[in-house]
């Protein structure tokens, strides 16, 4: 990751080993996602080890939008409210908040980085299914969000 995307993820673990290894893996998956958009490239290798089926099209399809933009990350962007909840031992869902009151797009061509005003649509919920691979890795298979949520706004 360039220095100047930075993720924050709140929190970072959980008291069961469980929940830990889900958040780590998580935080994992958004910083591919953001890897793969820096690098402009929807199959990085990163990218496809933490997602799956629906997951996995969607983050490609995310990379791809910004991609056709012409667009990159930067800036820092808080997750917060993290929290898991194990269905099985290989299935499990996530809820949290992404702060993105401090992110930005930046032109790849030109370096010029575009700062948004902060609203409402700064705060976004997501919620997100994962399931536990032959590696052991939690991967991402389905992702849901909502702009402007209620419950991740300051």
């Amino acid at each position: 990751m360039p220095g100047d995307d930075v993720l924050t993820f709140t929190p970072e673990q959980d008291s069961d080993p469980v929940k830990d290894a889900i958040l780590k893996d998580n935080a994992e998956f958004v910083r591919a996602l953001d890897a793969a958009i820096v690098a402009q490239n929807p199959r990085l290798p990163a990218l496809e080890y933490y997602t799956a089926g629906e997951g996995a099209v969607a983050a490609q399809d995310w990379v791809q939008s910004f991609k056709k933009a012409g667009w990159s990350v930067t800036g820092t962007v808080r997750y917060t409210d993290r929290r898991v909840s194990v269905e099985s031992k290989d299935r499990a869902s996530l809820t949290y908040c992404g702060d993105e009151s401090k992110g930005c797009t930046k032109v790849i061509k030109t370096g010029v980085i575009e700062h948004t005003k902060v609203t409402k649509n700064s705060y976004v919920a997501y919620g997100v299914q994962v399931q536990r691979s032959d590696k052991g890795v939690w991967e991402l298979f389905k992702i849901a969000s909502t702009r402007g949520a209620d419950k991740c706004r300051p």
